[in-house]
C-alpha cells in the first residue's frame, strides 16, 4: 500500500538543514512570546530547514522555532488530519482561529512536546483549528485541520506564544506527565536528537 504524498498547500518543506539538539520546558525562550519575523531572508530558510530536520530527526509532527532555541515566531509541520491526510507546511507569526459557541467541539486526546520527550497525557483541545501567517517569502498562508493536525496547530502556535501545553494542564494531569518524562529521561539524554 503506498502513503498518500502529503498535502503542500504553499510548497513543500525545506529540505538540507541541520539537526540540532532540542530545547527542554524551563528555558526561558520556551516561556517568552517568540519575536515576530520582519525580514524573509536566507537565514531564515536556513533555520526553517534545520528546524524540518530536527522535527524529522525526533520523530515529531511540529516544531516551533524556540525548540532549537531560537527566539523567532515561526513553526514547521508535516501532520496527518483526521482522515490520515497528512499536511505539510512553514508558518512565520501565526495567529490561530478556532470554532466558537456550538461549533466548537473539544477532542481530548494524548498530546506531547518533543521540548519535555517520552511524556504524553490527554489535553482537551477543539477539534478544528485554522493558522494564517506567512511563509517564508513573507506571502500569506492559511492551513486548516481536524484531527492531529487541528492538535498540533494550536500546540506550535502555542510555542510561538511562550506557552507550552503543560501550561493547559490542570496539576494531576501536569504530576503524571513530570513522572511520564522523568520514567524516559534516559532515552532522551541533552543532546537529542542531534
Amino acid at each position: 500500500m503506498s502513503e498518500q504524498p502529503p498535502l503542500t498547500p504553499h510548497g513543500p518543506l525545506p529540505t538540507g538543514g541541520t539537526i540540532h539538539p532540542l530545547t527542554r520546558w524551563g528555558t526561558p525562550v520556551m516561556h517568552r512570546p517568540q519575536q515576530r519575523v520582519t525580514s524573509y531572508d536566507d537565514a531564515l530558510a536556513t533555520l526553517a530547514a534545520d528546524m524540518v530536520a530536527t522535527m524529522y530527526a525526533a520523530d515529531g509532527v511540529g516544531l516551533a522555532a524556540c525548540q532549537i532555541g531560537q527566539d523567532v515566531a515561526l513553526f514547521v509541520f508535516d501532520c496527518p488530519d483526521e482522515s490520515g491526510q497528512r499536511t505539510v507546511g512553514v508558518v512565520c507569526n501565526p495567529v490561530l482561529t478556532l470554532p466558537e459557541g456550538k461549533d466548537r467541539l473539544l477532542d481530548d486526546g494524548e498530546e506531547g512536546c518533543l521540548s519535555f520527550p517520552g511524556a504524553f497525557v490527554e489535553c482537551a483541545r477543539p477539534d478544528q483549528a485554522s493558522v494564517t501567517g506567512t511563509g517564508l517569502d513573507g506571502s500569506p498562508v492559511t492551513f486548516a485541520g481536524d484531527g492531529l493536525l487541528a492538535r498540533c496547530l494550536q500546540h506550535e502556535t502555542d510555542h510561538t506564544l511562550g506557552t507550552v501545553f503543560g501550561d493547559r494542564l490542570p496539576t494531576k494531569q501536569r504530576k503524571k506527565l513530570q513522572k511520564e518524562h522523568d520514567k524516559a529521561a534516559e532515552a532522551y539524554p541533552a543532546g537529542w536528537p542531534a
